[in-house]
């Protein structure tokens, strides 16, 4: 059979067809990070400079980054584990039917809701006064700021960014699980593999690359954010993203090229955080590929 070919005024209308995506990545992606690399070595008067970088390595910038990784890994890691177990539970668990577009519906919602909105929301329910610290007071007696919890500190955040973390992780684990097939389980059972034995040997190795993937992902996702942050703490924690803006925003911190370094080391995370998830995703697509 012979080749069919695009026709030129065809093909020129499918590249137009990408050009708002080129256009957006170019002026809110490639641009301004080529500016915070450039403006990272320059001083404030335009010379060429290395101090900004060195200024990285300074308190409390290294305790920042630390604090931000850590928030960003724990979500990243609980959130994982509470998304993959609920998207189980829908795809293989024989819930009521109507139980499944409720919760991807929700988890849909959820998954975009952060910034102010988010942190008001949590702190009229754990906050000092919230509705759910007022309703242990009273029914049970206990006090939860005095048992040890903390809405404003590093578990306080870290249950907040999970709000939004492990809906996420349920939407992307859904469709994996709903891949595999059922012919997998079908022969692992022919052969006497019990349910346990099946996930172990065959279902959790298959889905791994997605699974840690995904848990990339939602990393990115926590170490980007700023201004739900900002707004529960206000800025009592120095996550790094609080950091670059008391930089570039502040009176009294104000050293625009400092933050612009600061920026420059979050692209740099970022980068590999994402260069890890492309590499997983192929794997895993890679894997399905061959086995059907």
């Amino acid at each position: 059979m012979a080749a069919t070919h695009t026709p030129p005024a065809r093909r020129r209308l499918t590249w137009l067809g990408l050009a708002p995506f080129f256009l957006f990545a170019l002026f809110f992606i490639f641009l301004p990070s080529a500016s915070l690399f450039v403006d990272s070595f320059r001083s404030p008067e335009g010379h060429f400079t290395l101090e900004h970088l060195g200024g990285l390595l300074q308190p409390p910038i290294p305790g920042s980054y630390a604090l931000s990784i850590g928030v960003s890994a724990f979500t990243a890691v609980v959130g994982g584990l509470l998304g993959s177990l609920m998207a189980y539970a829908l795809t293989a668990g024989n819930l009521p039917r109507w139980l499944r577009p409720l919760t991807l519906t929700f988890a849909g919602v959820a998954s975009n809701f952060a910034g102010v909105p988010l942190a008001f929301a949590f702190i009229s329910t754990l906050g000092r006064t919230g509705f759910v610290t007022a309703l242990f007071q009273d029914l049970l007696g206990i006090d939860l700021y005095d048992a040890g919890f903390n809405l404003y500190s590093f578990l306080g955040l870290s249950v907040t960014y999970l709000y939004f973390q492990f809906p996420l992780m349920l939407l992307v684990m859904v469709p994996a699980i709903e891949g595999l097939k059922r012919s997998w389980r079908e022969a692992a059972e022919s052969l006497g593999a019990t349910p346990t034995q099946y996930w172990m040997r065959v279902g959790i190795p298959i889905l791994l690359p997605s699974l840690l993937g995904t848990v990339l992902l939602l990393f990115g996702n926590a170490f980007g954010a700023y201004a739900t942050a900002y707004a529960l703490t206000g800025g009592r924690l120095n996550l790094i993203t609080i950091q670059i803006g008391a930089q570039i925003r502040g009176d009294v911190l104000r050293n625009p090229n400092l933050g612009y370094a600061m920026a420059l080391g979050m692209v740099a995370i970022m980068a590999v955080t994402l260069l890890g998830y492309s590499w997983l995703q192929r794997l895993s697509e890679r894997w399905l590929k061959d086995t059907r």
